[in-house]
């Protein structure tokens, strides 16, 4: 059993969803899984539908026409008889899109954009779908939602692994070509989740955890994991081998190749991981797996843009001790903020985060009440593992550097 995720960048229009295609052609299909994200950049597509439902109404239907004109473009490329039955089933999601829509009461944002974002999949899915079985490619096509169960946490849900592999045993056929949606849950009530953004490569973990599958291949339309986004810093370099320990670090802090998440489910069974580029799927790429010490030996460059760092204060000039951290990591909580560096002196604290709930204004007000706050938002963070003296200077040149923390082998660098 063999696990493969295409991202949205490799099925973004219909020579994308051929050359999907014709990498399965390559590589073989028998016993494989295929998980697929939202063409193109549809899930950007889908948050201004949710923005217009939820602010300007004029433009609701208007923005809704747009992810279907990109659609049907696609569909129109790829099925030379419009009387195909895949119109119709697109149809027909995009008719539940707008009966939510429609329909719904709650005036919750993350349960709406939950609801509401991840047609994406759904439509990207049926469309590779029927597309393959046009080509003799027969597959049989999964909703997530009915394997992968989940908490109520919209938009970051934590899945419940006992009953998503109870689901999967009983239900999924090993012995055909399965194509289903990442990114996707559902809940005890059986609305849809969401696992976070980038979350498709999780589904691929959760799928290959609960199948014991022998791998799971990232295709993405770079060679492999690389030392740096090719994005913010030039001449990135492939890794060619990564250990599972430090591709968790590197996700940890940030890197956008690997899903924080995916790695824990896959090195608990020890099933490698292997990212490859869609565009020369013959080229070996990155493997992670069991003890595959980085190959090569050299720094990695990671950014975070838009964070907002933090500065605390006592009002007396007293120690901020456990009472005090403690407190403010409730509220850090209670709002919903991620945190990605800390730090703390005796009568000082620093906490770096990002704001992706938009909750930052009610947390200063909260701390404002207890301590002297200082903040800086749009600053960016910069991680480098394994540094040296090139690396720290390569990043810190030409910035104004508002915090700076190192341990043996990594330093995180707050700038402005």
């Amino acid at each position: 059993m063999q696990v493969f995720k295409f991202g949205g960048a490799s099925v973004k229009d219909a020579n994308g969803v051929k050359n999907l295609a014709a990498v399965l052609q390559k590589t073989g299909y028998n016993n494989t899984l295929i998980v697929v994200s939202a063409m193109g950049k549809t899930t950007n597509a889908m948050e201004l539908v949710l923005k217009n439902y939820f602010t300007n109404k004029a433009q609701l239907q208007s923005s809704i026409q747009d992810v279907k004109k990109f659609h049907n473009q696609i569909l129109l490329d790829l099925f030379e008889n419009e009387n195909h039955p895949v119109f119709k089933k697109i149809a027909l999601l995009f008719d539940e899109l707008n009966s939510f829509l429609n329909t719904n009461k709650s005036p919750n944002y993350n349960f709406v954009y939950d609801q509401t974002v991840g047609f994406g999949e759904l439509i990207s899915t049926t469309i590779i779908s029927e597309y393959l079985n046009t080509i003799g490619i027969k597959n049989n096509w999964i909703d997530v939602r009915n394997h992968i169960k989940t908490d109520k946490y919209y938009r970051r849900a934590h899945v419940k692994w006992d009953d998503t592999q109870r689901l999967i045993t009983a239900q999924f056929n090993k012995n055909v070509l399965n194509i289903t949606q990442g990114f996707l849950g559902s809940d005890a009530n059986n609305f849809t989740t969401t696992l976070g953004r980038e979350g498709s490569d999780y589904t691929a973990a959760i799928y290959a955890y609960c199948l014991n599958a022998e791998s799971v291949t990232i295709w993405k339309d770079v060679p492999g994991v690389l030392n740096a986004d090719p994005r913010y810093f030039e001449n990135a370099q492939l890794l060619k081998k990564i250990s599972y320990r430090e591709a968790i670090e590197l996700a940890f802090y940030g890197a956008s190749v690997i899903h924080p998440k995916t790695l824990q489910p896959l090195q608990r069974k020890e099933i490698p991981l292997y990212v490859k580029s869609f565009l020369n799927p013959e080229q070996v790429g990155t493997l992670v797996g069991k003890d595959s010490a980085l190959e090569p030996m050299i720094p990695c460059f990671i950014v975070k843009k838009n964070q907002v760092l933090i500065s605390l204060s006592s009002l007396d000039f007293s120690y901020i001790v456990e009472d005090n951290i403690s407190e403010i990591f409730k509220l850090l909580h209670q709002y919903k903020m991620k945190v990605d560096v800390i730090q703390n002196s005796a009568i000082s604290f620093s906490v770096c985060v990002d704001n992706m709930y938009n909750n930052l204004e009610a947390l200063l007000h909260h701390l404002k009440s207890k301590f002297k706050v200082t903040c800086y938002e749009n600053v960016s963070l910069y991680t480098i593992r394994h540094y040296n003296e090139s690396a720290i200077k390569q990043i810190e040149t030409g910035k104004t550097v508002l915090l700076k923390q190192l341990t043996q082998e990594t330093i995180q660098v707050v700038t402005k």
